[in-house]
């Protein structure tokens, strides 16, 4: 599981620098599908991670900035480098006795839910690589190259 957060870490650090490239207008323009717009789907992503591993799993107080608050790239990135240096340590130490806690969730309709860590885990996983694949496809219809999904390669395993 390590191996694939490190995965979706490397492909948000590449869609950042991906971003550099486009204009903020490009990356503000409304789309079809998901979030419809590149940065807030970035924000979204980062957002939701911090929010299930650090707000849920850790059950530390966070502070989630409204998309409004950090709406540039630098923003985001720095955003996203505030979360990832406090729910990294958390991941790096995951262990298979943490997989089946559990955590309740508050639905948005006040309703109580238990989740099981792992369950969140593969889930916040499993969100990110949905969103990338729609950046991805918003890319190839501005008429650029999209950041490659592939995991083999990215030197995650060392032979």
């Amino acid at each position: 599981m390590l191996k694939l957060f490190e995965y979706n870490w490397q492909v948000r650090r590449d869609w950042f620098d991906w971003c550099e490239t486009v204009s903020e207008e490009e990356l503000l323009k409304k789309r079809i599908g998901g979030f419809g717009y590149f940065l807030p789907t970035l924000y979204h992503v980062v957002a939701v991670e911090y929010g299930w591993i650090c707000g849920g799993l850790q059950g530390k107080a966070i502070n989630i900035p409204q998309f409004k608050e950090v709406a540039s790239l630098q923003q985001i990135i720095d955003f996203s480098a505030h979360c990832h240096m406090e729910l990294a340590p958390f991941i790096y130490a995951w262990n298979d006795s943490l997989e089946d806690h559990i955590m309740i969730d508050i639905t948005d309709e006040g309703e109580r839910e238990a989740h099981k860590y792992g369950e969140i885990m593969r889930h916040v996983i499993a969100h990110e690589i949905h969103h990338i694949g729609q950046l991805s496809i918003w890319s190839r219809e501005i008429g650029k190259k999209p950041v490659t999904a592939n995991l083999i390669g990215r030197g995650l395993f060392e032979i």
